[in-house]
Formats: structure tokens, sequence, C-alpha cells
């Protein structure tokens, strides 16, 4: 094995797993989440692992709240848990969006009827 390889010898999915349950729930199910959108767990190991280091300067409580924002708004990145962190949006209620509102009538918005 390449010596530029040997440190992610080491990495595995559950260690990854093992280290997030330890922050909590969400953000187990974040790093689940992250994994299984990639073609390869492999792939969402940086992404993973960097997600929990947040734990050694924001505290375990903040990330997971972060965490637990960032499944609702669907950011399912490093980066999008370290601006809500950064942001300290961590510690307000995400928007809630409204499906059921009713559909926008404008002139300027085409409908389905334009398509066919």
């Amino acid at each position: 094995m390449p010596s530029s390889h040997r440190r992610y010898a080491g990495w595995t999915v559950e260690r990854i797993r093992e280290d997030a349950r330890k922050i909590g729930p969400a953000t187990a199910a974040l790093c689940e989440q992250i994994l299984e959108a990639r073609p390869h767990p492999e792939q969402g190991y940086r992404a993973c692992l960097g997600v929990v280091r947040l734990a050694g300067p924001y505290g375990a409580e903040r990330v997971e709240a972060a965490a637990e924002r960032a499944i609702e708004i669907g950011a399912k990145t490093y980066g999008s848990v370290k601006s809500i962190l950064d942001h300290k949006l961590d510690r307000k209620p995400a928007p809630k969006r409204g499906a059921d509102a009713a559909p926008i009538l404008h002139p300027n918005i085409r409908g389905p009827r334009y398509y066919h």
C-alpha cells in the first residue's frame, strides 16, 4: 500500500459509526446519510470524520443540534454543518416549509399545460 494511503487503512464504516454515536443519534443519522448518499461509502469518510471532529471546538451538544438541523434542511455535507455552527444556527429552529400551501397563480409562471 502506498505510504499516502496507509493513514486511511484504519478508517472503517464501523469506526465512523461508533464515533458519531458517541456524539448523539442525530450525528449518527447524518453520517449514515452521508455514507449512503455516495456510490462508495469510502467517499463519505472525510465528511463524516470532519463532522465528528467538530465536537472538539464546538462541543458535542452543539454538533448534535447542528446535525439535527442539517438533516431537517437536507444539507448533508461537512461544510453545511460547519456553517450552521459558525453562524450559530444550531440554536434556532429550522424554518418550516409550507408543503401544503396553495399553488402560486401568476401569468408569468408556466403550468403543466405549457408543455403539452
